[in-house]
């Protein structure tokens, strides 16, 4: 059964994508004949060995890190547990966390619940815009006890923080430093030869890989204990037999990212600029949420006074639009966003606030069918606001 119909546009690509038709083909073999467990020692499994640390190369290679300082989860979420709650224990829970107020929950949740185990917690708010300035780190008292975690884009604005700056700040100080670069990796340039980042979470199905695999980078040396025990996979960081269909995915996707990205700064950024554009010049009462110019080439995210996102999300679904009121992990929350709030939008306008992500897989024709519909349900749900007249 197709659950993704031809006809629907997806414009929710910061909430998950397509696999890519490469990326599928390459993963198939591991599902029938290529089955080898690649921790055995026959070749039958060391044939599947290779192919894995193939695939740890091609990740290593989109962020320019070594192969041996990249680690295979579950999911970005995994991969920002590992950071906060391996340096967590290591330190034995003396530790200071400083993160901002519009962390994906994944890092926020986590923050706050080794809050509650005893970490010192810092959450450094953002200006208007959703950024966050270099300087908020210099009144803190941070050392080698702290743990400075800043996501290197935000999900819902695309808002894409001085993460060179922040981590220059950080280590200045002796902390290390941690970003989330999720929503980032494969449409900004990440180098962690260029920028002191100790640890770095990546997620597979925001880049064209499958759900339920992901990435974790930890600098040589960084201190760091595992928090998944059993056998020595993955040098002693993260024990379980490895998902190899979806290792070899996450790496092709990753070494389809790396040739993409000059598409995404170019096509994906003209559409998304010509989206924005119309529905901000045709939309009455429609205001942009983030920065105009730091922002992922791909996302724009825009509120329309006085009226309901979910109502919005409801009348594009009607018209075969897919489309997202924030974070994909809040939606059906009563409560504006968390990062809506933290940028001081105002309740008429944060209630409203619907994300267009796109990929390289739009097309013009998509964007126009968009640019059609929105006026139109705008128009109308503004009408039937119980907040207008």
């Amino acid at each position: 059964m197709n659950y993704a119909p031809a006809h629907v546009a997806y414009f929710d690509n910061n909430a998950t994508t397509r696999v890519a038709p490469e990326v599928v083909e390459a993963m198939m073999p591991f599902f029938g004949e290529s089955y080898g467990n690649p921790s055995s020692i026959y070749r039958f499994g060391g044939s599947v060995r290779r192919l894995v640390e193939r695939a740890r190369e091609q990740v290593a290679a989109l962020i320019g890190a070594s192969p041996e300082e990249i680690v295979f989860t579950s999911c970005g979420s995994e991969s920002d547990n590992m950071a906060l709650k391996g340096f967590f224990q290591e330190r034995g829970g003396k530790t200071k966390i400083v993160t901002t107020a519009v962390e994906h929950p994944a890092v926020r949740s986590t923050a706050r619940f080794l809050k509650g185990r005893g970490a010192d917690l810092t959450e450094l708010p953002v200006d208007g815009e959703g950024m966050l300035s270099p300087s908020a780190l210099g009144a803190l008292g941070i050392g080698p006890d702290t743990l400075v975690s800043a996501m290197w884009a935000n999900n819902e604005t695309g808002a894409v923080f001085p993460i060179k700056e922040l981590a220059e700040a950080a280590k200045a100080r002796g902390a290390l430093f941690h970003t989330d670069a999720v929503q980032a990796a494969g449409k900004a340039v990440i180098d962690v030869r260029k920028v002191p980042i100790d640890m770095l979470a990546l997620s597979g199905h925001k880049l064209h890989a499958p759900k339920g695999i992901g990435a974790a980078y930890f600098r040589a040396g960084a201190p760091i204990r595992a928090i998944i025990h059993g056998g020595h996979q993955e040098g002693g960081r993260r024990a379980g037999t490895e998902n190899v269909p979806y290792i070899i995915g996450i790496g092709r996707a990753c070494e389809l990212a790396a040739g993409r990205m000059a598409e995404e700064d170019t096509r994906v950024r003209a559409m998304r600029d010509r989206l924005e554009g119309a529905l901000l010049a045709r939309c009455a009462g429609a205001k942009l949420n983030g920065p105009p110019a730091a922002r992922l080439p791909n996302t724009t995210n825009i509120s329309f006074e006085n009226i309901e996102g979910e109502a919005v999300l409801l009348h594009l679904d009607e018209a075969g639009i897919a489309a997202s009121s924030g974070s994909a992990c809040t939606t059906g929350a009563l409560e504006p966003s968390h990062v809506m709030m933290a940028m001081g939008v105002p309740y008429s306008y944060a209630h409203s606030s619907i994300r267009f992500s796109l990929s390289v897989y739009n097309t013009e024709e998509e964007v126009d069918r968009v640019i059609a519909a929105m006026p139109g349900i705008v128009e109308k749900l503004r009408r039937l606001s119980p907040f207008v007249g």
